[in-house]
């Protein structure tokens, strides 16, 4: 696969702390890339180095095949950024923000005019190319930063949390305009703290911790990592200590939770948990409503790999 982004031994330092510890990955042409990481993982200090907007100490930055610089704006020019702050102008309408960020690459207006039109039919705002930015919900906000960012047709494009607190009918429009863009042969590199997003979205995720890359592959890849093999929930009213006692030393159990009338099995090896579960529970008599099984999510590897503790 063509690389788009080729990042080679990046190193960067804030006096004797490494935020980035040479660190090399490539982004594939086409693809949409879930660049992950707990709070001051190095995300963030990674894309704006990317971006040439941070000097860095060692290593090397190429995009298009290109080396990256400051004053590369041949290669600026294809790229499309989405900061998590939204970015517009107060004073312009939806259509005119999105009008002014464009003409900083479209020169002609013809083109111009088709691009602003496509960019806000792809995150539905066609019924508010007259609003002002006060004017708008936060998701409608969220969607016009998005329109702004991509309008010019940039060949890749950095989206930094653009769902952070939407409402779900704005996420999903969100979510399926990214898909199109990506459909479109547009590659994506994208950073979230929602699992679910990475897991609909990404054809390939890296973890960050501490400046270092922990983890690349598919989210498939990722989940084969896990510790764990298997979840199983179970609903039932007031279960005794008891029971949750000799279900913990059952064979396989990884740890076992009880809260809100749900009991929580995690397995961490084994094919035929379930059955056994089921025939404790009945040679006990207890009674329970719901039962289900799930293979370890995303979310279950990024916290084995990154650790549960708070992060700032």
């Amino acid at each position: 696969m063509k690389g788009v982004i080729q990042v080679s031994n990046l190193t960067k330092k804030y006096k004797n702390y490494k935020a980035i510890d040479d660190l090399s990955f490539e982004v594939y042409d086409g693809e949409i890339l879930g660049l992950l990481g707990p709070n001051g993982s190095g995300k963030t200090t990674t894309i704006h180095c990317i971006l040439s907007l941070l000097n860095f100490n060692g290593g090397s930055i190429r995009i298009f095949d290109q080396e990256m610089q400051p004053n590369a704006y041949d290669i600026k020019k294809k790229i499309g950024v989405v900061f998590q702050e939204v970015a517009v102008f107060e004073e312009l309408t939806v259509y005119e923000n999105i009008d002014y960020f464009c003409g900083l690459y479209i020169q002609d207006k013809k083109i111009r005019k088709q691009y602003i039109d496509e960019a806000i039919q792809l995150v539905g705002l066609e019924e508010f190319r007259k609003f002002y930015p006060k004017q708008l919900s936060g998701g409608l906000l969220r969607r016009l930063n998005i329109a702004c960012g991509v309008s010019h047709k940039p060949k890749l494009i950095f989206l930094d949390e653009p769902t952070v607190a939407v409402d779900p009918q704005s996420r999903n429009h969100i979510l399926a305009g990214i898909k199109k863009l990506r459909d479109q042969g547009t590659t994506i590199v994208y950073t979230t703290h929602y699992m679910e997003e990475v897991e609909i979205l990404c054809d390939r995720v890296i973890i960050l911790d501490k400046g270092k890359m922990i983890a690349d592959g598919t989210n498939d890849e990722l989940k084969e990592l896990a510790h764990i093999e298997e979840k199983v929930s179970v609903e039932i009213l007031n279960l005794d200590d008891k029971y949750i006692e000799e279900i913990i030393a059952f064979e396989n159990v990884e740890e076992v939770t009880y809260h809100n009338n749900i009991l929580l099995v995690i397995y961490k090896k084994g094919k035929n948990n379930l059955v056994g579960l089921i025939e404790y529970l009945k040679k006990e008599s207890i009674a329970y409503n719901k039962i289900y099984s799930e293979r370890p999510t995303l979310n279950d590897v990024f916290l084995e790999l990154t650790g549960k503790e708070l992060r700032d």
